[in-house]
This record gives C-alpha cells, sequence and structure tokens, in this order.
C-alpha cells in the first residue's frame, strides 16, 4: 500500500501503476452523476453531452447544496452506493470517456471488465464522510440539468483539493477488495 497525491484527470500511466490498497488524494477537477444523470447521458446524443465532463473522474455522489450570495456552497457531499449502477456504468464509461470512478460499496464484473479494459479505477471513499469531502471542494464550477433532475440528481462539476482518502478498491489489472460473490449485476 502506498500513498499517493495526483491530479486529475489521472493519466493511463498512473492509473495502470496504481493496485488495490493504495491510497489517494486528488486535486483537480470531478463530476458528480447519479442513476437519473446516468440515464439521461446514456439517451442524449455525444453532441449534447457537455464537453467538460469528458475524461474526468465520476464521483457517485447526490451532494447538499444551497446558494448563498449567487455562489454554490456544498454541505454536505458523500459518496452514494455505486453498486446500482452496474448494469449501465461500462457504457457510460465508454460515452464520456471516463476512467476514475469513486463511491462506496464497489463495482461489479462488467465495471471491473471496463475499467480492466480502460485501463481504469474505482476508488472507494469512506460512507458517512459527507461533511470531510464538502469541505475539500474548493469550487463548484458548474452545474448541469439542475431543472431536470433536481439537487441530488444533477450533475456537479467540482474542483477538489486533496480529495480523500481515497482507496483503490478496484484496479485496472482485474483486481478487486471486494469478494466476487458480492459483486451483483442486478443492483
Amino acid at each position: 500500500m502506498t500513498e499517493y497525491h495526483l491530479k486529475s484527470p489521472i493519466s493511463p500511466e498512473q492509473i495502470r501503476r496504481l493496485k488495490i490498497g493504495d491510497i489517494i488524494y486528488l486535486t483537480g477537477k470531478i463530476f458528480t452523476a447519479r442513476d437519473k444523470a446516468h440515464q439521461l447521458i446514456l439517451t442524449l446524443p455525444a453532441a449534447e453531452i457537455p464537453a467538460v465532463l469528458k475524461g474526468l473522474p465520476l464521483y457517485h455522489c447526490g451532494p447538499l447544496v444551497k446558494q448563498e450570495r449567487g455562489k454554490w456552497l456544498v454541505l454536505s457531499a458523500g459518496p452514494t452506493t455505486s453498486r446500482r449502477l452496474e448494469m449501465i456504468e461500462a457504457e457510460v464509461m465508454e460515452k464520456l470517456g471516463v476512467s476514475v470512478l469513486i463511491g462506496k460499496g464497489g463495482m461489479g464484473p462488467k465495471t471491473a471488465a471496463a475499467l480492466k479494459r480502460r485501463p481504469g479505477l474505482y476508488l472507494a471513499y469512506t460512507g458517512g464522510a459527507g461533511v470531510l469531502a464538502a469541505e475539500q471542494i474548493t469550487d463548484v464550477l458548474e452545474v448541469i440539468w439542475l431543472r431536470e433532475l433536481g439537487m441530488a440528481d444533477a450533475v456537479w462539476l467540482f474542483d477538489v483539493l486533496e480529495c480523500g482518502p481515497l482507496v483503490v478498491a478496484m484496479d485496472a489489472h482485474g483486481a478487486s477488495l471486494y469478494p466476487k460473490e458480492r459483486m451483483c449485476t442486478t443492483e
């Protein structure tokens, strides 16, 4: 287990060096996407998907945010359960050029295969750490589909500083911290 301080987007060379159990602190741009955003992304033509999202780490998160003096303030931004996106995550990764996923609870074999193919990573963030995660967000750069999806399901583009600790829970070599019997494909 090694600790890394990386900048987003993480290069394919860096991704290949990382192994399960490594600890990551991430600085740079990331975006959130939950169930409704994933479904919307899959229905839209590529030309209608904001280019700013392409290739960035995707964080499974529905943040609690308020607007104060015309600026967004993130109150909580903990991870949401990733496994329920298993059936469509590989398609979203392909469509957006995403190589890094952040969430909790792990992913299944379809996503594991996509991580190996890209190469990519699944980084686990501790559940219940919503306030800590919010403190690591230095700026809300953009909010996409707020009116269409609502606050929790909108896509939020964040600038983060030393976001973590994130544990490499699934790596580009097919290794996973999650037992195979827990890798469900139906949620």
